[in-house]
């Protein structure tokens, strides 16, 4: 039961327990940046025009990199 809920999907994208948390965890920060720039846009919609759209591109680039490396993205999961 524990290794299925810590270590079975790091595993399946050839990482540690630790480096997924660190991958994961860039992730969520970057997504927390992006979503305050979307909160002052919708504010003031001259400020961060582009930074909400321009982060999940990044982000959703490097998750088609993963995958393309060989990581193992299992149907309705991200390899975050």
């Amino acid at each position: 039961m524990l290794r299925r809920l810590f270590l079975d999907h790091p595993a399946s994208l050839d990482e540690t327990y630790l480096e997924h948390q660190v991958v994961a965890l860039s992730f969520a920060f970057r997504l927390m940046g992006a979503s305050l720039a979307c909160a002052v846009h919708a504010l003031v919609p001259a400020l961060f025009v582009t930074t909400g759209s321009r982060a999940i591109a990044n982000l959703n680039q490097q998750l088609v990199v993963s995958r393309r490396r060989g990581s193992a993205v299992f149907p309705g999961t991200y390899s975050i």
